[in-house]
């Protein structure tokens, strides 16, 4: 056992590398909703998802076994780059004076700079188990773009993105990074597909969104049988690869004797924080611990904390599954903030149910509160956070300051989830004074929620 007093970081060996994903569906008290087909209203049975993914990816996203084992390729790739290291923020904590001790899982040290990779990873190996030739998804900030773009050149497949054009004209180096990588990136909404075309003939000007580019994609997939759609986030099985982040942290905070009060991560549709959460969660829900997790999002796109709980269509164009979730109406568009990745209308639908249920709460947090939590995290810790990332680092922040308040030794753990060195045009308008809040569209809301979906239950 090492002493966490005298400990900075904590890294594994290759050997720990978990050998399964944790499947929380096996743990929650409920069963998931089902999903409705978008087409016919219908449940959904796994051949209607066929046209756009593989079989092996179908089970996994309907499974409820408790672990499902990683494939020996998968993980071989995973040596490059896990385990991940567990850093204690004794930098962060000397500048809060705070008694809390402060801990944090960096997923940013990898080749594309967040955890991303690795579900990218999972998704091409089974789409090429497949026989499948290309991948078409959507991205937001980029990270995931830039995943999947060296994912598929890792195995040989090609790789088409559909990038949010506020993010494709606001991060530019992570557009040439997927190019490198032998990405295909398209600014969305685009003139390569019907619906990109639709929405550009009523608003040239569209900024994007998440729902947008996923229904470029799912339709570029539909139309070509050598291509099927992978997604970095929301999705069953999505999460599940990122459980992968939490297994190895709780197994890294065991090693020097800790255990989190309180665990937080940010919150868009869900990857990461189900990543980091979910293997924790598991022992709240088994009765071992009363741990608190916490999904942070932004104020201007507050899926969780002012969302529905309904069932809504998981893209802008209704191609993708209906699920229930929370959600700000499948056509809201958000302001266009510096933290492309969080910009999407709704949560995955394990998050949501477990949210409805009371297992785990969020926290919204305004563009400039975040900003000011990642430069203040950065001239301590001497890491530049992703904005995605930075929310949970806010949180963490806020958390500690009430520990000095009330002088109550809390362990705080949240989720790093990825560098911010090609986020330098947002930290730019940060310094220099031009950010500002977006102010949430209480009415935008409302409109948007007057078209959820009238299914037939």
């Amino acid at each position: 056992m090492i002493n966490k007093n005298n400990v900075t970081k904590i890294v594994l060996p290759e050997s720990d590398i978990p050998k399964y994903w944790y499947n929380i569906v096996a743990d929650m008290k409920n069963a998931p909703e089902p999903y409705y087909n978008p087409q016919t209203g219908e449940k959904m049975v796994p051949a209607d998802m066929e046209a756009i993914f593989p079989k092996s990816l179908i089970e996994q996203e309907l499974s409820k076994e408790r672990y499902i084992e990683i494939p020996e390729e998968v993980r071989g790739y995973y040596q490059s780059f896990r385990p991940s290291p567990l850093y204690r923020a004794r930098g962060l904590e000397k500048a809060l004076d705070t008694p809390a001790r402060i801990y944090y899982k960096y997923e940013g040290g990898n080749a594309t700079g967040s955890h991303k990779l690795n579900t990218a990873l999972a998704q091409v190996y089974y789409n090429k188990e497949a026989g499948i030739k290309r991948l078409a998804t959507e991205t937001g900030a980029g990270q995931w773009g830039c995943a999947l773009s060296m994912a598929t050149q890792m195995m040989g497949l090609d790789c088409t993105v559909y990038m949010v054009k506020v993010s494709y004209n606001q991060k530019p180096y992570r557009r040439d990074m997927m190019q490198i990588f032998g990405g295909t990136v398209y600014a969305s909404p685009s003139e390569h597909t019907n619906n990109g075309r639709a929405i550009l003939a009523k608003d040239p000007n569209c900024n994007g969104a998440l729902g947008i580019a996923i229904s470029e994609a799912v339709e570029d997939a539909v139309l070509h049988n050598d291509t099927n759609y992978a997604l970095g986030s929301v999705l069953n099985h999505v999460c599940l690869h990122q459980t992968i982040i939490g297994q190895e942290a709780k197994r890294q905070m065991e090693v020097i004797d800790e255990y989190p009060d309180i665990v937080f991560a940010c919150c868009g549709g869900g990857s990461n924080f189900s990543g980091m959460a979910f293997p924790f969660l598991q022992d709240k829900l088994t009765g071992k611990s009363n741990v608190q997790c916490v999904a942070v999002e932004p104020m201007s796109c507050p899926t969780l904390t002012k969302g529905v709980y309904d069932y809504d269509y998981g893209d802008t164009a209704k191609m993708a599954p209906i699920a229930k979730m929370y959600t700000l109406g499948h056509d809201f568009m958000p302001p266009a903030i510096h933290s492309g990745g969080l910009r999407y209308h709704g949560a995955g639908a394990l998050i949501s149910q477990l949210y409805h249920e009371g297992e785990i709460s969020a926290r919204a947090y305004g563009q400039l509160s975040v900003f000011d939590a990642a430069v203040f995290f950065a001239k301590a810790e001497g890491i530049v956070p992703a904005p995605e990332s930075s929310h949970a680092i806010c949180a963490a922040i806020d958390e500690a300051e009430r520990c000095k308040e009330s002088g109550e030794e809390k362990v705080i753990l949240f989720c790093l989830s990825g560098n911010g060195y090609f986020d330098m045009t947002a930290y730019e308008n940060y310094l220099s004074g031009k950010m500002q809040d977006s102010v949430f569209d209480e009415s935008a809301l409302q409109e948007s929620l007057q078209k959820l979906p009238d299914l037939k239950k």
